[in-house]
């Protein structure tokens, strides 16, 4: 596979984060609106008083800020290292889904038990991910 395959899940994740960006003044201002929240209830963040689900959005924005950064730091390694097979690559992807089923789960019905689920199996794929990295830029050589 040409090397910048890899990066097509990264910039997919970035979208998704992006996304996710988008959709958190889209429903603050919605809960502003419905008066359930005021424009001091975000002052130092968020106070007490706002909506789960209008913190929903916000946690699941930093949780795309947080382990994913792993995947991007390994998706640039594997690029730079022409680490970047089949294998490689399906990975990558599958680590975007889940973390897009992650988010869906979170933002909408957010069942924990669902949501811990993906993303275990996300972070599971991670690992593979690097694992596989440090195979082909350590051992085998």
């Amino acid at each position: 596979m040409a090397p910048s395959s890899i990066l097509a899940p990264a910039c997919a994740l970035a979208g998704l984060t992006f996304l996710v960006l988008v959709l958190i003044p889209i429903v603050r201002f919605r809960a502003a609106f419905a008066g359930r929240v005021a424009a001091d209830d975000f002052k130092l963040g968020e106070s007490p008083r706002v909506p789960a689900g209008v913190s929903q959005v916000n946690r699941n924005y930093m949780n795309l800020l947080e382990v994913p950064l792993l995947f991007y730091v390994a998706s640039i390694t594997a690029y730079l290292t022409d680490v970047t097979d089949r294998p490689i690559v399906i990975l990558a992807w599958s680590y975007v889904i889940l973390r897009g089923v992650h988010s869906l789960v979170h933002i909408t019905y957010n069942n924990v038990f669902h949501r811990l689920t993906v993303f275990a199996a996300s972070n599971v794929v991670l690992l593979i991910i690097w694992l596989r990295l440090f195979q082909h830029l350590f051992v085998r050589r």
